[in-house]
């Protein structure tokens, strides 16, 4: 790739922040509405390494808050449609995705190599508990989103360690699953917005539907992409 794809962002971390970004290594878990703009984010940096990770398809429901969802992907797996994604951006970059459910059963096979970073964007909370758990396990810091869905207000984002959130349910639920765990480098992104929309609404698994706008859900994704790249770089 050309090297003027790096001069907006080398005027703010400098060659030697550039080339922190080239070497980095990250696991990103999740590839929806909070994941996608993850990746967008770090590939759009430069970030040298991804392994990106999901067990799903794109569905005309994702449409309205997915950076990966276009109506040319409705019906593919999201891994690998954020790694051509990706090589569109950047053709230098090393990308894996792998299509897997993330689970006890599966951690060791997600973790595997030399990483430097994980981003959790994941939404089901057990499955949360046990990859945050594995990456902090292995010396590795964890990004992490909470609760994005059923928010309006992007003032209401904030930034915190696991132990420090507040408000978010999803934060409280995964502070009970990781309250045995040394949690000191796990950042998360959550909003301090109170749920007042309630939902009846189920899919065929009985499992709630959460209302999303497309702002919210960004800005996480986002937020979590500029978080990585200032611990990459030291700025």
């Amino acid at each position: 790739m050309t090297e003027s794809m790096y001069d907006r962002t080398r005027i703010l971390v400098g060659d030697d922040g550039i080339e922190k970004i080239r070497r980095a290594r990250v696991i990103v878990c999740g590839c929806g509405a909070v994941g996608g703009y993850v990746i967008e984010g770090l590939v759009r940096a430069g970030i040298g390494k991804l392994r990106v990770i999901d067990k799903d398809v794109f569905s005309e429901s994702n449409l309205n808050r997915q950076v990966l969802c276009t109506t040319e992907t409705v019906g593919r797996i999201k891994s690998e449609v954020a790694c051509e994604r990706a090589r569109l951006i950047n053709p230098d970059i090393d990308i894996e995705g792998i299509d897997e459910y993330i689970s006890a059963d599966s951690v060791d096979m997600i973790l595997e190599g030399d990483w430097d970073i994980l981003v959790d964007a994941i939404d089901t909370i057990g499955n949360k508990a046990v990859i945050d758990k594995a990456a902090l396990d292995r010396g590795l810091p964890v990004y992490a989103s909470m609760g994005a869905a059923m928010h309006f207000d992007p003032s209401a984002v904030r930034i915190a360690t696991l132990k420090k959130t507040n408000t978010c349910p999803l934060a409280s639920q995964l502070r009970k699953q990781m309250r045995d765990v040394d949690t000191s480098d796990m950042t998360c992104v959550y909003s301090t917005e109170p749920v007042t929309v309630k939902t009846e609404k189920r899919d065929e698994h009985g499992k709630g539907v959460l209302g999303s706008l497309p702002t919210v859900p960004a800005i996480f994704g986002m937020t979590l992409a500029s978080l990585v790249i200032r611990r990459i770089t030291g700025c």
